[in-house]
Parts: structure tokens; sequence; C-alpha cells
């Protein structure tokens, strides 16, 4: 069968489907698969099968686990069967505690939690388990350290994910460390290197472009990061955070979190290399004040998404 082209010229239904194929794809389609949206809740309830189902009411595909001890094995298995009948995954379970803490005790301790939260994560299912590296700050378990961003702190960092990942050998969920402006990882180049130092297929990435941008060059070319990180660090992302920042005016550079869509962060950047990632990694919503903030930032990234002809689960 013969088609007509522009000018009259005919072309066969192979050179149609050959000019389909080279054309742009439309947004829509371009923007690949459905990303998860996820948030805290603020149901007065501890039941799951209502949390899961307050959830998908707020529109939201993806959780934060609820509270659970690894011992309650009753406990984990309606989590876990509550959350997966409405479609919501379980992005994360959280371990902030220092495992570089100065006091021996402390660290051991902390240390200790934190193999504990992983143990958790994996019996419920979680995309991972998540914890900064730490800190050498005496006082503040997240905070500055000359320290933090030497040899001595990376190697300490690979050893303690050895330890938590050997002791519990997760199959499902993943061990992850965030990027902090101020310490090991502070960047895509080097979380790359960390995960070649680990060498672990279980440990993964969970990626907070907020963590990342600590200098004005990289506040102001936010997209160029955000598509570095996605480009070397896409393969081991299992989920993210969501939020914004805004630069304070002040002598010294001081850039502030705030609700997303009040600040710089290239939102139609961060959802379009979510939706083209291997796998549906969760994009969580933190660090707001209360349910209103948290509306309101959720339905800032959505009408991006809608902008950009990017779907949610």
């Amino acid at each position: 069968m013969e088609f007509r082209y522009n000018l009259g010229m005919p072309i066969t239904r192979r050179g149609l489907l050959e000019i389909l194929a080279a054309a742009p794809l439309s947004r829509a389609w371009a923007a690949g698969r459905p990303v998860r949206l996820g948030g805290p809740v603020f149901l007065k309830s501890d039941d799951p099968a209502q949390l899961a189902h307050e959830h998908r009411r707020l529109g939201y595909s993806a959780a934060y686990c609820p509270a659970a001890k690894t011992s309650d094995a009753d406990r984990i298995r309606a989590i876990r069967e509550a959350f997966a009948s409405e479609n919501v995954v379980i992005a994360e379970v959280g371990a902030w505690k220092n495992m570089l803490d100065p006091d021996a005790a402390a660290r051991k301790s902390n240390l200790d939690y934190v193999t504990e939260r992983l143990a958790l994560a994996e019996a419920v299912g979680a995309r991972c388990c998540v914890d900064i590296a730490g800190s050498y700050n005496p006082k503040y378990w997240y905070g500055m350290n000359s320290r933090n961003l030497s040899r001595e702190f990376f190697d300490a960092t690979v050893e303690n994910i050895h330890h938590a990942i050997d002791a519990v050998k997760p199959a499902r969920t993943r061990f992850t460390i965030e990027m902090m402006p101020w310490s090991l990882p502070d960047g895509p180049d080097s979380y790359l290197e960390l995960i070649h130092a680990v060498d672990r297929p279980s440990f993964g990435v969970h990626l907070d472009v907020c963590n990342v941008i600590n200098s004005p060059a990289r506040f102001y070319n936010n997209k160029a990061v955000i598509e570095e990180c996605f480009r070397k660090l896409g393969p081991w992302v299992v989920s993210c955070h969501a939020k914004d920042l805004a630069w304070i005016p002040e002598y010294n550079v001081h850039f502030a979190e705030v609700i997303p869509g009040q600040g710089e962060i290239d939102y139609a950047a961060y959802l379009r290399e979510l939706s083209q990632l291997p796998v549906d990694a969760p994009l969580m919503l933190e660090h707001l004040k209360n349910a209103e903030e948290y509306d309101q930032g959720r339905a800032y990234i959505q009408r991006v998404a809608s902008q950009e002809g990017i779907r949610f689960a």
C-alpha cells in the first residue's frame, strides 16, 4: 500500500513507520513509567488498613513504614497485606542514628539499632532502610566536622554498611545512605565510589536532591545536578525525598528547606528523571510542619507532573 507524503511524493507503509519512529515522542509517552508519590498522613489511627486507605485517599501510592517491631510478626504481616491491597508501597524504614558517633558505646548502640531497622524493612518489604553515614561531631549527630570528608570517614562508613547488610542479608529491601551537604557521600561521584567500595547487591541509593545542593553553583544549576545524579546513580535509586530549597539573604550562604513550589528546585526535571528509572522509586514528601503544608506540597508536585505529562501510580 502507498501513502502520500508532502509535495505529493509517495511513501510506503514501511517508510511511514520509519518517519513515525524518528519523530519526537509525545510528552506523555516520553514521561515513562508512573511515579509513586507519598508522604506522612495525619489520621489518628494505628490500624494498617485504615492507614493504607488514607494514603490512597490523599492520592499517595507510597508510604513511610508505620510503627512496628521485628518481634511482632502479626503486625508486620498486617502492614504488608493492608498496604499491598491498596497498591501502596512501603517506601522506607528510617534508621536515623549516628553510626559514627565519637563515643564508642553510643556508636555500637546506634549501629545495632540501624541493623534492626534494616531487618524491619526486609520484613515489611520496604523499598529501603535509610540513614545518613553519620558524623564525627560530638554534639549533633548530623553536624559538621572536618573529618566527615576524610578517607577515615569513608572507610568507616563502608564497614558500617557491611556490618548491617551482612547481619540481615536482605533480599527484598536495600540499605541506603542519604547524601549530605557536609559529609560523605556529598554528591553523585562520592556516592558512586561508595557503591563500588561496598560491593553488595543489597546496597542502594536513597536520593534527596536538596541534600546535594551545598553551593551557589549547585543551587543555580540544580537542574543539571539532578540530571547528573540520575545519570550516574539511576540504576541504584530505590527511593527519593521531596522538599524544596530557598536562598535566605545573608552575608553567608544559607539555604533553607521550604514547601515544594516555594523554592528553586526544578521539579519538572526531578519528576522526568524519576519517571525514566528502571523501577518505580517513590518520591516522599518530608520535613513539613503540618497537614496543610503537605497538602500544598503535594498539590504543587501533582500540578508540575500534570504539566509535564507525567502520571502517578
